[in-house]
């Protein structure tokens, strides 16, 4: 029989006594026909159980050698598996799942010795590399010496060689295993009782005392590859075949010439790739091309073949151990986590379960698999289809968190189905409409956003940004007038120079006159008096102790919303009477001026006011505009306020949160805004045909002369006093239990009722404020009532327990 890399099993016994027969002989069976290769050896001992030998012939040495050292896949392949037993910690706990346990042991022997030294030769991480190393070679298994102080405590991990390690069956009271034989290094033979040894295998199907190894399965593979390479340097080393030979008469050709052209054809491989002259028949000439080289193409595939078994056996891929070549990178992230949940994992806790009998009933240890990226790449994917639904309005935020594995917020706002993330919230109960502001509230009507389930136009797919850039390439083709600077800006400006009713008349000369001639009264004791009191309200100092936000405050983020927005409507107006000249939008309307007579694109159709004011873009163009100067606000009142409360200058996420917050509802506010622009020149274009393009834009200058003030204005005090306090309570939110706030009004008559019934009450962080059945975290909070935050010019006074006392 030829000399095999893997002689097969054996048998794992000879029996012993005189009385017992002698054993028959050996039974094999060929995976080749013809006898070629035997890769299976079936020894015809048998143990007490009735059970082959299975793992006696397995000849670990030879494999170690042959297979593992000598072959590059299987050397990769247990790299890849046993690296990842070395590097991770073991942990003991119980309870939680399989990502995090709920309760974990700090203090136990074998965390200290598989986490930092098993024996004074082998650290930790050595000692498990070997472990599982030798779990994959071994057929007979691994077997670990167990070594207890004189208390019980187990104080060292011994790995013993599996060749030297002989099991001894009990035959007497069925307990499998008698003793185990160990021959250490001197030759001296140790008996080893069950209990101090750990006996580990990957299980055989059949065979108790036999394990199985990859190898057995990988083992016809391993040497083929082997052996290819083997045969491919020696044909490289002994090989002097030249590139091409030439045939030519030799007759007359001088014998010691024959000779130097026959030596151009010695061995090695220095020679390979000359062209040879050879002698033929008289007059003869020939030509061989020895190029092709079938028997490399050959070795080719015999090598990618073995490859690829040999990785299968195993369970890794070729991305795993290095190469992901022509593989995208999901394909990748596909392999890793397949590798990790059928190869890696089973292989770790398979390790992990050999020491339980050294643990409570209610103890587990296993391997630290948190931080494995390649696990979470299920969970990234259960995430995305979550996020998608969320925004399609399917789940809510509640549901999210749990699919996400977090803890759900349990609020009104996070049970509710949000059609859209910038849409209106769909209430789970009747309680949660009345606390999200859904609920007919009194004295809401007529306020801004007081329909919050009001549509909002479909968004486009372009930003505001990209729309402003789409409009000022349209003006470059238009006919502007007289005068115009070619920007949005200077037209508005143009525009509204040659509207006739904004042009002064009589009256307002009348009006310019009497202002001039009219004498302002110097001021008495009474405005002297006013003026005391708006500087002792309005300038109120930080109080010695706790923290209060001031009025400068509220009034430098106001002044910063104040211009941003002013310059952003102003763009806006520009932007849409822009849209409404361009020639795209007049195009197949009423409003289409034809170049010739010839001209095919007019029609009778309405200018898509939707797409001229497209809403939701600006909607999307405010938000991203205040959102920075919102952050910025929010981030300087937080550290203030830790520094004055907690002495600390660290600032909560939710203190930006607020910021962001607030920044979409403005957002809200100025689609609310162009929603009625849109309706006016809706309304406009039911008027008769003589409407003209002009009309249209007077309209929406008269819109924005009309309501951009009241909207900023609105928007500017409520974004400055949800910031601002949202900012301030998440940052005492975070400044840790005993921290209360008081609820400061400005005491005037533009307060509501309602809120100079909450003046000074004193309530815990955290605690809502109950206002006329809604509750209010703080003034101006986004998510009560319109009707309870608008015009809201509120403060809280934070302070601690004991400065309360």
């Amino acid at each position: 029989m030829p000399r095999q890399l893997f002689p097969g099993l054996r048998g794992l016994l000879v029996p012993r006594g005189a009385s017992e027969p002698a054993p028959p002989p050996t039974e094999t069976k060929d995976l080749l026909a013809g006898g070629v290769y035997t890769s299976v050896t079936l020894a015809g001992v048998t143990n007490v159980w009735g059970t082959p030998g299975r793992a006696d012939g397995w000849d670990l040495e030879r494999v170690i050698v042959e297979g593992y050292e000598r072959s590059i896949w299987t050397f990769k392949s247990i790299e890849a598996i046993s690296k990842h037993a070395s590097t991770l910690p073991v942990q003991i706990g119980r309870g939680g799942d399989e990502r995090e346990f709920e309760e974990t042991l700090e203090d136990h022997p074998l965390l200290r010795l598989l986490n930092k030294q098993a024996n004074p030769l082998e650290t930790g991480d050595v000692f498990k590399k070997r472990l599982s190393a030798q779990l994959l070679l071994s057929k007979k298994g691994v077997f670990i010496e167990k070594t207890y102080s004189r208390g019980g405590v187990l104080t060292r991990l011994d790995l013993l060689p599996p060749d030297r390690v002989q099991i001894i069956p009990d035959d007497e009271n069925a307990s499998y295993v008698k003793h185990f034989e160990f021959t250490d290094y001197a030759g001296h033979i140790r008996e080893l009782k069950p209990k101090y040894v750990i006996w580990l295998r990957d299980p055989h199907p059949t065979d108790p005392f036999c394990g199985v190894t990859p190898l057995e399965a990988a083992g016809l593979s391993v040497d083929l590859d082997v052996k290819a390479r083997t045969y491919n340097i020696s044909f490289i080393a002994n090989d002097g075949r030249p590139g091409g030979i030439v045939g030519i008469d030799l007759d007359g050709v001088d014998p010691k010439e024959v000779d130097r052209i026959q030596k151009r054809l010695a061995p090695g491989a220095h020679n390979a790739g000359q062209l040879t002259l050879v002698g033929t028949g008289p007059g003869g000439v020939t030509y061989v091309d020895t190029s092709a080289r079938p028997r490399e193409m050959a070795y080719e595939t015999l090598s990618s073949t073995a490859k690829n078994e040999i990785l299968s056996a195993f369970g890794v891929y070729e991305s795993v151990i290095g190469n992901a070549s022509e593989r995208t990178f999901n394909n990748a992230d596909r392999e890793e986590w397949n590798f990790w949940s059928h190869t890696e994992l089973p292989h770790l806790n398979l390790i992990a379960s050999a020491f339980d009998p050294d643990l409570s009933d209610d103890w587990v240890i296993r391997f630290d698999t948190s931080r494995v990226q390649a696990l979470e790449f299920p969970r990234r994917q259960a995430r995305e289809e979550a996020r998608k639904e969320f925004e399609a309005g399917l789940i809510t935020i509640d549901e999210y968190r749990e699919i996400a594995n977090r803890k759900p917020f349990n609020t009104p706002q996070s049970r509710a189905l949000w059609i859209s993330p910038q849409k209106a919230p769909v209430p789970a109960n009747d309680q949660d409409a009345a606390a999200l502001g859904l609920a007919p509230e009194p004295g809401a009507g007529g306020e801004l956003g007081a329909d919050p389930n009001s549509a909002l136009p479909a968004a486009g797919d372009q930003s505001a940004a990209a729309a402003v850039a789409e409009a000022r390439e349209l003006e470059a083709a238009l006919e502007l007038p007289s005068g115009s600077g070619g920007t949005a800006a200077d037209e508005v400006a143009a525009a509204r120079a040659q509207t006739p009713e904004a042009a002064p008349g009589a009256a307002a000369d009348d009006v310019a006159r009497a202002r001039a001639t009219v004498t302002q009264p110097e001021d008495g004791p009474a405005a002297e008096d006013v003026a005391a009191a708006r500087a002792q309200l309005e300038t109120k100092a930080l109080p010695a102790q706790g923290f209060e936000v001031t009025d400068a405050d509220f009034d430098a983020l106001s002044m910063a919303i104040q211009a941003a927005l002013t310059a952003l409507l102003a763009r806006q107006e520009g932007v849409i009477i822009a849209r409404l000249r361009a020639p795209k939008t007049r195009k197949h309307t009423r409003f289409w001026e034809p170049e010739n007579e010839n001209d095919t694109r007019g029609g009778d159709a309405n200018i898509d006011e939707d797409r001229v004011v497209s809403a939701a873009r600006w909607a999307e163009e405010t938000a991203n505009t205040l959102a920075p100067i919102l952050q910025q606000a929010a981030t300087t009142t937080a550290r203030k306020l830790g520094q004055a409360v907690a002495g600390t200058d660290t600032v909560p996420p939710a203190a930006v949160a607020a910021a962001l917050v607030t920044a979409m509802y403005a957002g809200e506010a100025v689609t609310t805004l162009l929603g009625d622009l849109a309706e006016e020149l809706r309304s406009l274009q039911t008027l008769p045909a003589e409407l003209k393009l002009e009309d249209l834009e007077r309209t929406v200058i008269r819109f924005y002369e009309a309501a951009a003030p009241a909207l900023i204005s609105r928007v500017t005090e409520t974004c400055a006093v949800a910031t601002v306090n949202g900012a301030a309570d998440a940052a005492a939110e975070s400044a840790g239990p005993g921290v209360v706030r008081t609820w400061i009004t400005r005491q005037d008559d533009r307060v509501r009722p309602a809120h100079k019934a909450l003046h000074g009450t004193t309530l815990p962080v955290g605690t809502p404020y109950e206002i006329d059945g809604a509750q209010l975290r703080y003034p101006g909070d986004p998510f009560a009532p319109l009707a309870l935050t608008i015009n809201c010019r509120c403060r809280l006074h934070y302070a601690t327990d004991e400065e309360v006392r």
